[in-house]
């Protein structure tokens, strides 16, 4: 079977943001791309978490969005993944979830602000929410306008998708993204951790502002910058204090 190691890792990520706590039901998605075949693995659409195994994967094109091999049916969010590969071209990972805090934040259309340092040891800033999606953008391509209004919003923003991998989708739910399909399901249980803590802030404190912008770069660059002097040389930067 083709791409093996892909598919492993990609069902490991969708066991994960399971174990997580991020997923209800069949709630949810990770994907896996392979830019040198011009491949990606996604989870089957509707297919229990308990039931899967890495064979379950769909390999899918990242040009033609064509199922390359597979028995069953990919995921329904298949063509969001495709259009945000083919337009964020540094990412090799997608997340998708409806994780109760960040979609909470999502329903109200509202950016995840960043208030403190833990956000913005994964994040570089606020998290943005997208506009809503136009009507027409619902009857037809729905799916890969949801990737459309992802990619707009970050360009209308000035927001890098690489020092802020990842979004939240008016009333729908957040998006994360990595390098890695592990990076991408690890930034997701990131985002639905400071958006609980977001809101639980933002109860105790309604007036709260967001924190010192010097306070949130140092904390990002230390372990995402050139210079990140976090973590051991031989495992990278990890998250965590």
């Amino acid at each position: 079977m083709a791409h093996q190691a892909l598919r492993e890792e990609v069902c490991q990520a969708n066991l994960d943001i399971v174990r997580a706590g991020l997923v209800k039901l069949t709630w949810g998605n990770v994907s896996g791309a392979d830019r040198q075949a011009a491949v990606m693995a996604i989870k089957p659409s509707g297919v229990p978490y308990a039931d899967l195994r890495p064979e379950d994967m769909v390999l899918v094109s990242l040009k033609s969005g064509e199922v390359v091999e597979g028995r069953y049916r990919p995921s329904s969010d298949t063509p969001t993944h495709l259009y945000l590969y083919q337009h964020f071209d540094h990412i090799g990972g997608i997340a998708h979830s409806h994780s109760e805090h960040a979609v909470s934040w999502a329903q109200a259309e509202r950016a995840l602000p960043c208030l403190g340092t833990t956000h913005a040891d994964h994040f570089r800033g606020p998290v943005p929410v997208t506009r809503r999606m136009r009507e027409g953008e619902i009857r037809g391509a729905y799916e890969r306008n949801t990737g459309r209004v992802i990619v707009e919003c970050f360009r209308a923003s000035g927001i890098s998708p690489s020092d802020v991998p990842a979004v939240l989708v008016a009333r729908h739910g957040p998006f994360t993204w990595g390098e890695t399909a592990q990076a991408a399901a690890r930034n997701a249980m990131a985002l639905e951790s400071v958006a609980r803590m977001a809101l639980y802030t933002c109860a105790i404190s309604p007036e709260v502002q967001p924190m010192d912008a010097q306070l949130q770069d140092k904390h990002f660059m230390r372990k995402h910058g050139a210079d990140a002097y976090y973590g051991q040389a031989e495992q990278g930067n990890a998250a965590g204090p």
